[in-house]
């Protein structure tokens, strides 16, 4: 099969990174995405979760797996029990992999070191063992040292600078086979899920009831999840991929270096997601800080869902989910279209209504209107509520065209743009909702001007990137 990079695909042969921490594994990880997506620090352990990516190397699709490190000195710390769980999901992730590349570095072999050669020495089929830190041939006799042990080769690499990563790629490459994978076609495609909300809300929690697995490490220490996990599950025949994120703390409250990584890869997650399932604590309710976590999602337009987790813990008084509901309601009102479930991510229960919305969710997420059936629909609603006539006020709404789906967008080209209050931008954003079957679903509206007659020239004002049905006050959004 030929690839292209343009496309996607399953079946993907999985590379998995492994070694002692602080050796370069997030590194080289990094250097072989060609990006920025695990994050990188000199603290030793900030990767703790499998972190995992489809990537193409020398044209050809795998999936890549960043893995915590491997650590020996874990029983008398007060992480004692995060470290195995670590530990765990390693040797876990090394099990199901093609290929492993174990990382070590130059003139430094640690007890973690010995200890992991041990354990990966009957996998030497589907193993390829690179010294890394030995960039300008620093420590090259020290690397070659490493042969002792009984390896069939190295590779002696700078993850930093780049060095021979070059040949690191296509001996990877030439150790894999590609021969199951298949064209991802656009209708098999997964609907991506994205767990977001404050840290130990239950987001790990959820993600492994989703996925029947322990993808995501479950602790009581809250910012357990530092980088974005990545797990698949079918429900109804419809294939899911959900994101764990780090919990979004305010920003007064985020001090170290690491979790600052975190919590703009969680955000950025945001823009890889189709629907962002927003939790939060029952008990604690709505905070200001999933205010702005939801705002965020919708100005990406993205579909959102608002999960009241640890619902267990609630009294069980008749309507109450009514109330929670109604007092979230009351506090957002900017985020009135998005449906709130109520959930227990420890049992399970409230999953299958969460799937359930997802999927309708979705569905209008990737729904396109005709521009004919668009403006039939216009005409109507304008009828219904004509515009205002006064000689400041006076505009004309000439036609409208949808100009993207996942995130929904519209154009309206009207004779005056500045002119069309907010009001009415609200007004056709309902009726959209109500008439075109858009009710769960953030929408984003631009005015143009007519007189431009074409989507690349004009006048234009935005009402927001993705505006709810309480739109920001007039004058806003002007470009």
């Amino acid at each position: 099969m030929e690839f292209n990079g343009d496309l996607k695909y399953r079946n993907l042969p999985v590379v998995v990174l492994v070694g002692r921490p602080n050796v370069g594994k997030s590194t080289l990880f990094n250097r072989l995405l060609h990006k920025r997506r695990a994050i990188t620090d000199p603290t030793p352990g900030v990767t703790r979760d499998p972190v995992g990516m489809d990537t193409f190397i020398r044209g050809k699709p795998l999936r890549l797996i960043d893995t915590g490190g491997f650590k020996l000195d874990r029983e008398s710390s007060p992480g004692d029990t995060l470290d195995d769980l670590v530990v765990g999901r390693t040797l876990e992730t090394i099990a199901e992999a093609a290929l492993v590349v174990l990382i070590l570095e130059a003139g430094v072999v640690t007890a973690e070191d010995e200890e992991f050669i041990r354990i990966l020495r009957p996998l030497q089929d589907r193993l390829l063992v690179t010294v890394n830190k030995t960039e300008g041939g620093r420590r090259e006799a020290d690397a070659w040292n490493l042969l002792s042990y009984g390896f069939e080769g190295i590779f002696m690499i700078s993850a930093e600078h780049g060095d021979n990563v070059g040949e690191l790629e296509e001996a990877i490459i030439s150790r894999l086979d590609f021969s199951q994978v298949e064209l991802d076609e656009a209708e098999s495609r997964p609907i991506r899920l994205a767990l977001v909300g404050k840290p130990n809300t239950g987001k790990s929690t959820l993600s492994n009831r989703l996925t029947a697995s322990l993808s995501s490490l479950v602790s009581d220490i809250p910012g357990t999840t530092r980088d974005v996990v990545e797990g698949e599950f079918f429900y109804k025949n419809r294939r899911f991929l959900v994101l764990d994120t780090a919990g979004i703390r305010r920003k007064s409250k985020v001090t170290e270096n690491i979790e600052y990584y975190s919590v703009n890869r969680a955000i950025k997650t945001m823009d890889e997601a189709d629907i962002v399932i927003l939790l939060i604590d029952a008990q604690e309710g709505l905070a200001e800080q999933d205010k702005k976590i939801a705002a965020l999602a919708h100005e990406k337009g993205r579909g959102i869902i608002l999960v009241l987790n640890k619902w267990d813990t609630m009294p069980e008084v008749k309507n109450s989910f009514t109330a929670a509901s109604d007092r979230t309601r009351f506090l957002f009102p900017k985020m009135d279209y998005a449906p709130i479930v109520a959930l227990c991510a420890l049992d399970g229960s409230g999953v299958e209504e969460l799937l359930a919305t997802a999927i309708r969710m979705y569905g209008q997420l990737i729904k396109r209107v005709e521009t004919a059936a668009l403006n039939q629909a216009l005409e109507r609603w304008l009828l219904e509520y004509p515009p205002p006539v006064g000689p400041q006020t006076r505009f004309k709404v000439k036609y409208a065209v949808q100009v993207s789906d996942n995130p929904v967008r519209f154009i309206f080209f009207v004779s005056r743009p500045g002119a069309v209050g907010e009001a009415y931008v609200s007004y056709l954003r309902n009726r959209i909702r109500r008439d075109l079957g858009y009710s769960l679903v953030p929408i984003g509206i631009e005015l143009r001007s007519s007189r431009s007659d074409n989507l690349s020239s004009g006048k234009a004002r935005s009402t927001g990137k993705a505006s709810s049905r309480h739109p920001p006050s007039t004058g806003r959004g002007r470009k």
